[in-house]
């Protein structure tokens, strides 16, 4: 089967859904699977490789890599006539040959349930190209059963053609030793947020949790708080000093993977009470080194933190404040977490991913044949 996956996003520095959509392409490719990745202009890592082809082009700007999405691409994969094409990030060309099957990846609906998190290009461009490319699509993963209830009950015609396939853990490499954290500012007790610094991940309620704790909790074990600059005005220095937390938090700034990996293995737990979250990655990556979590009891998150998450109201700062205060002063309750943590991180894996989502293809392609043979 060929398969071409609009890869846009491998030709920019990886996050979020170009992580997935890199992370998933080597796993399909593990599998021997053919790929035809498309992108606007040339790829940040090296593709080569017997069983992937590279379509890069010189595009620049997001206008015309909106324009190349819908003339280029779809006049590319046809030339190449590829079997099935795979939008990995909520997104399909409106004028691929009618021979192709389509799949899209969903992973959230942001746009929808937290639109106010979102910049107004942002929100625009998913209320607007998602629903299409829902429509447009012969099979739809979902990437937590959370976000595949969500879809189906935002675009009722797609039920039945909605599939829940997992990311995986990315495969961090081996921690260094709690002393090389220094470089980081990092040298005493702590517990960890990571993402970027926007409003969906409510790090101003967890900020407020953290300041209602009792002072000599919050000088046992400290915040650090790994991830770049986002949008929509957190301000966190002016946050902690506004708290009176400046002397108490680390803000490490975009890491590394290397400085990542230890990051996760030396913290006491990963603090995640984000607003919305189509899967929640930082939950698994954390878990994977025996780590437990403290995240928020709605979305995916439940589901992904299974049985080594404690589960809070994120809107509700002092129950955040009350499972902070838990997790650091009730051991049981922390070693049972962390005993289940690795267990749960092993039910995400991108190999099984991969199977998984091949099959999605399968069915794609002949639900796509068989409305070709019905003319």
């Amino acid at each position: 089967m060929r398969i071409g996956v609009d890869a846009r996003l491998l030709s920019i520095p990886l996050t979020g859904i170009g992580r997935y959509t890199a992370e998933l392409s080597r796993a399909l490719l593990a599998q021997r699977s053919d790929l035809t990745l498309y992108m606007p202009q040339s790829p940040t890592d090296d593709w080569s490789g017997p069983n992937v082809h590279v379509r890069a082009g010189q595009i620049r700007g997001r206008v015309g890599r909106m324009l190349w999405s819908q003339t280029v691409l779809p006049w590319q994969a046809g030339r190449d006539h590829v079997d099935v094409f795979w939008g990995p990030g909520h997104r399909l060309p409106r004028y691929l040959p009618r021979s192709i099957a389509r799949v899209v990846t969903i992973h959230d609906l942001v746009w929808k349930h937290a639109g106010e998190t979102m910049r107004p290009l942002s929100r625009f461009m998913d209320s607007t190209l998602m629903p299409e490319a829902v429509r447009l699509a012969d099979r739809v993963i979902a990437v937590s059963r959370s976000t595949a209830d969500a879809l189906e009950a935002e675009f009722p015609a797609a039920r039945g053609k909605v599939r829940v396939v997992y990311p995986g853990a990315t495969e961090l490499e081996a921690p260094d030793g709690p002393e090389s954290l220094s470089a980081l500012g990092v040298d005493q007790p702590y517990f960890l947020f990571v993402g970027t610094l926007e409003p969906r991940k409510n790090l101003k309620r967890l900020l407020g949790a953290y300041a209602r704790l009792p002072e000599s909790l919050r000088l046992a074990c400290r915040l650090v708080i790994a991830g770049g600059k986002g949008w929509g005005g957190v301000n966190v220095p002016q946050l902690l000093a506004s708290m009176g937390l400046t002397e108490q938090v680390t803000v490490t700034g975009y890491v590394t993977d290397a400085q990542l990996s230890s990051l996760y293995a030396h913290a006491h737990f990963l603090a995640m009470p984000s607003l919305y979250e189509g899967f929640g990655l930082p939950l698994i990556e954390a878990m994977s080194f025996g780590v437990p979590v403290i995240t928020s009891n709605i979305s995916s998150l439940p589901e992904v933190a299974g049985e080594a998450g404690l589960l809070v109201d994120p809107l509700d700062e002092g129950a955040i404040a009350n499972g902070l205060s838990r997790l650091l002063t009730d051991e049981t309750l922390h070693a049972a977490l962390a005993g289940n943590a690795r267990v749960n991180a092993a039910r995400f894996t991108w190999r099984a991913a991969a199977e998984q989502t091949m099959n999605v293809f399968s069915e794609a392609f002949e639900a796509r044949r068989a409305m070709v043979g019905r003319g």
